[in-house]
């Protein structure tokens, strides 16, 4: 993590964003901007927090711990996303690893300052339980999915999370990512690796030897029956 001091670019993304809608003297409120490398954590599983994080540049993923040690996948985000509402209003630790996937921008406001200054912003509680409900929302979504869709229709469903036909990240995935994917679908590696071949076959996706790439976002569309991890 890196504070940016650029009041500027602080600015333009509370612009962007319409926060200074929520925060009608936003000017005096104690912002910051910080920026997350690629593949760092944002947040551990367990830790106190004491800011709220609006993502407002990048891609994250949001991973819960399940008994045996290993991470199941929960949701990716995108800006305009909150990290910490749940922690803000039931005065909890981190329910969940937060990971950033490409280079990401938050928009920080300290716990101290929200419980003295904005409990009673309406403005602010209304976006506060819009964000609360399309988690839980999310949270149910993907808990079904693990819990009934087959490996096939899960990693359809993380490949389509990931990427989009008019962009290009996700488009090409490493293969030493397999067996930490293979987890975060709640699957073996070995089980995965024959989906991979299946849909290798079926001119879905192409594997090489270190890389595997997308051919056929149609295809994976009728695989993943419209279900998304985000």
């Amino acid at each position: 993590m890196k504070v940016i001091h650029d009041s500027c670019k602080l600015h333009e993304k509370i612009h962007q964003y319409k926060l200074q809608e929520i925060f009608p003297t936003f000017s005096s409120k104690p912002f910051a901007l910080y920026h997350y490398a690629a593949g760092e954590i944002l947040l551990h599983e367990g830790e106190e927090m004491t800011m709220l994080l609006y993502l407002v540049e990048g891609k994250i993923k949001t991973t819960s711990s399940v008994g045996t040690g290993k991470s199941l996948l929960l949701r990716f985000s995108q800006p305009l996303s909150i990290i910490g509402d749940l922690e803000l209003v039931r005065h909890v630790p981190v329910q969940s690893q937060i990971t950033s996937v490409t280079e990401c921008l938050c928009i920080a406001l300290p716990f101290d300052y929200i419980n003295q200054y904005e409990k009673d912003n309406p403005l602010f509680l209304q976006h506060l339980i819009k964000h609360l409900s399309y988690k839980l929302q999310t949270c149910t979504t993907a808990a079904r999915v693990n819990l009934l869709a087959s490996v096939e229709n899960r990693f359809a469903s993380y490949l389509l999370s990931i990427t989009t036909p008019d962009n290009e990240f996700g488009v090409e995935l490493q293969t030493q990512n397999i067996g930490e994917i293979a987890d975060l679908l709640g699957t073996t590696r070995r089980h995965l690796d024959r989906v991979i071949h299946k849909l290798s076959e079926q001119g879905i996706i192409e594997r090489g030897n270190k890389f595997f790439r997308i051919l056929s976002h149609e295809s994976l569309e009728d695989l993943s029956q419209g279900i998304r991890y985000e």
